[in-house]
């Protein structure tokens, strides 16, 4: 499980968009599957299970008050530049923060996890059907929003 550390604290943060709730959101997960080790260990595909209670983590975290309030960033002590332009970056994560519904989670599944349509829907306790469309909306939405924000032509990536 230890090798799968990073990979878990990576998938939380393109759900929730915070290194430090995704810190807390994989600590919430471990604890919750430590506590049900003897199950979880004879489990076929514990991988599965771990995204699933990381997810529910991530749903619960949703839910409380506190996280309707929005944090900004602090200004960096460093003026290196770093290998990407923030600004570009920024506003890709902007478009990626509030598609609507679940899919956000769908597309953290789909293509970050590279779940097929029945491993996201079974890990969202939904229909393959629900996973189709809400991967859709998500899609466009992100599709609208980028041509109101910028073109592609745009963006420039140098790393």
């Amino acid at each position: 499980m230890g090798g799968r550390l990073e990979q878990l604290r990576r998938t939380a943060f393109l759900l929730c968009g915070d290194w430090h709730t995704a810190d807390d959101l994989v600590s919430t997960a471990l604890v919750k599957l430590l506590k049900h080790w003897g199950r979880v260990s004879a489990m076929d595909n514990i991988d599965a299970y771990v995204r699933r209670v990381l997810l529910r983590a991530w749903l619960d975290e949703r839910r409380r008050p506190w996280r309707r309030e929005h944090a900004h960033a602090a200004v960096p002590d460093s003026a290196a530049r770093p290998e990407y332009d923030v600004a570009d970056r920024m506003a890709v994560v902007a478009l990626f923060s509030a598609p609507p519904g679940g899919g956000r989670a769908v597309l953290v599944l789909r293509y970050f996890c590279d779940l097929s349509v029945e491993e996201t829907a079974e890990a969202l306790g939904c229909s393959p059907g629900t996973v189709k469309s809400q991967t859709a909306r998500a899609l466009d939405s992100l599709r609208s929003r980028l041509g109101a924000v910028a073109s592609p032509e745009e963006f420039t990536w140098t790393s």
